[in-house]
């Protein structure tokens, strides 16, 4: 017989995290814990954590309808992933509950060299926004760390203070040397974008997410063609939940990447989808973990190696995990630039 349970908690930022669209302080999760009676030694937990003002699935009766979904999973013994489309977040939590309830046991979801504790996942290290002095600081701590790829969130102060410190890079690294990445969020404006872009690109950027704010296909469009930076695609995949659809925003859109987030772009299912479309269209993708607990990082990374099998092509966004003052305690190390899962037995 299944059973589940339902427990809410707060987490609290080391540091605000910092985008475009605000600043986080503390961090709302739903945990699903599914049991088994038949199996007691046995459970699944997994984590529905939507993002306010960004998530789809961000809705007033949130809880309501989690309880409804799991009433209907321990019902049936399926996932209802027709009726979880809508709600991203919800659907992550509880295929990672069930993934695990059904696994060898632990936090071992799948069977790769990272679940075995053979291989760490290469990661980008994150410089929040902030003030220059701050944003400066947390770069100069992730280049001691040894990070290799650098992602640099823009948009919310000064842009010639912006440029300054892609040159502060660029004056002691070569792209061979540091990959760097930045992430507008959807900052600028269709009409500055494009000269936002070249600008930027003196200073040999991997790709920039979101230039600007989803839902402007034919402006995106129009600046996927004439970037001189390729574009990577973050929000604009929120809220689209049906393969036509997706298929019709790459499409349309041709961006060169997509950052695909399993909390906001359709759990693990519709990030398969998403990985499917994109090959077809020869269009490169990473991923990335969405402010989750280690509970959510942990399902992203084990879900990451196995689709990416037998490693990941580029550095993924997987340290986001390590934000909290109150995390839940996870096998999970950050060595270097690689996160690595130490639960291997």
């Amino acid at each position: 017989m299944l059973s589940y349970e339902i427990h809410v908690r707060t987490f609290h930022f080391k540091q605000p995290a910092g985008t475009s669209r605000g600043v986080y302080t503390v961090r709302k999760s739903y945990f699903v814990t599914l049991h088994d009676s038949e199996r007691p030694q046995c459970k699944g937990i997994g984590e529905c954590a939507p993002l306010p003002r960004l998530s789809c699935d961000d809705v007033v009766n949130y809880e309501t309808l989690l309880t409804q979904f799991c009433e209907l999973l321990v019902q049936t013994h399926r996932l209802p992933l027709a009726l979880l489309r809508p709600y991203p977040s919800m659907q992550f939590g509880l295929e990672t509950a069930w993934t695990q309830l059904h696994a060898a046991g632990g936090w071992r979801l799948f069977d790769t060299p990272f679940a075995r504790g053979e291989e760490g996942l290469a990661m980008n290290g994150l410089v929040w926004m902030g003030r220059y002095d701050e944003m400066l600081q947390r770069l100069e701590e992730k280049l001691a760390q040894g990070y290799r790829c650098i992602k640099l969130k823009i948009g919310a102060i000064d842009f010639a203070d912006e440029l300054a410190l892609l040159a502060r890079i660029r004056e002691r690294y070569t792209a061979k040397q540091v990959e760097i990445r930045v992430d507008a969020n959807g900052a600028f404006s269709a009409a500055e974008a494009l000269q936002r872009l070249t600008e930027l690109a003196a200073y040999d950027l991997h790709s920039i997410e979101q230039p600007i704010r989803q839902g402007q296909w034919c402006a995106m469009a129009q600046l996927c063609k004439q970037s001189p930076i390729a574009i990577a695609l973050d929000e604009e995949l929120i809220g689209v939940n049906t393969p036509q659809m997706r298929a019709a925003l790459l499409d349309a859109i041709r961006p060169h990447y997509l950052v695909l987030k399993p909390s906001l772009h359709g759990g693990m299912a519709g990030t398969m989808e998403w990985l499917s479309l994109a090959r077809q269209r020869s269009i490169g993708t990473w991923m990335t973990s969405a402010l989750e607990s280690n509970i959510g990082l942990n399902a992203i990374a084990q879900l990451c190696a196995h689709v990416y099998a037998p490693a990941p092509a580029m550095p993924q966004g997987l340290g986001t995990g390590q934000l909290f003052t109150d995390n839940v305690d996870v096998p999970l190390q950050v060595r270097g630039d690689r996160l690595w899962f130490t639960d291997a037995k």
